[in-house]
C-alpha cells in the first residue's frame, strides 16, 4: 500500500506553511497564553511542529476524538480520551490534522464551548472543502486539498503511514 503513494505536499513545503500560520497565530494571541488542544493521533505531528515555531507561551491538553473507520467517517463521534484540565476562561486552540465533512470538528467545538473557555478557534492542516456537510468556520488553514485519502504526515490508513514526512495520497477501491 505504501509503495502507491502520490506525494501532495513535500516536508519542506509543510514546515513552510506551518512557519506562516505560527506566525499568525502569535499575532492573534500576542500577550496572551494558549491552552493548544492537540486531537489525538493524527494531529500530534501538526501541533509539535506548530508549537515549537509558535513564540506564544501555551498549555498543552491532548483529546482523542474518532469518527473514521478504514478510510470513511461514520459520523458517529467517539471521545476516547477527554481534557485533563479546566478551559474556563482560557483562550483555546483546537489543532487538527484535517476537515471533510466537518462533523468532527463541529460536535468537538460545541463539546468545548460547554468548558466555558475565554474563546475558542480551530486549526487544521487540511480541509477537503468539497467534503463538507455542516459549516464549520476555521481560523487557520495549512492547505486546502482535493478530495483524496491522504496518508503521511500523521494521517494514517488503519494505523500505518502516519510516520512518512510528507502529505501523500492513495487511490482507494
Amino acid at each position: 500500500m505504501l509503495e502507491n503513494v502520490q506525494v501532495l505536499y513535500e516536508e519542506e513545503e509543510l514546515q513552510a506553511r506551518i512557519a506562516e500560520l505560527a506566525k499568525q497565530i502569535d499575532e492573534d494571541y500576542k500577550g496572551k497564553t494558549v491552552t493548544v488542544i492537540s486531537v489525538l493521533k493524527g494531529a500530534i505531528f501538526f501541533t509539535v511542529d506548530l508549537v515549537k515555531k509558535m513564540k506564544t507561551p501555551i498549555e498543552l491538553e491532548v483529546m482523542q476524538v474518532s469518527s473514521y473507520e478504514g478510510t470513511e467517517s461514520t459520523q458517529k463521534i467517539n471521545i476516547k480520551k477527554d481534557l485533563d484540565h479546566s478551559l474556563e476562561g482560557k483562550d483555546v486552540l483546537i489543532v487538527e490534522d484535517i476537515i471533510d465533512t466537518g462533523h468532527t470538528l463541529n460536535y468537538l467545538k460545541e463539546y468545548l464551548m460547554t468548558k466555558h473557555p475565554k474563546s475558542l478557534k480551530l486549526a487544521v492542516l487540511a480541509d477537503k472543502k468539497e467534503r463538507r456537510e455542516v459549516d464549520v468556520k476555521i481560523d487557520y488553514t495549512g492547505f486546502v486539498i482535493p478530495n483524496k485519502f491522504v496518508i503521511g504526515y500523521g494521517f494514517d490508513y488503519n494505523e500505518i503511514g502516519r510516520n512518512l514526512p510528507y502529505i501523500g495520497y492513495i487511490e482507494t477501491p
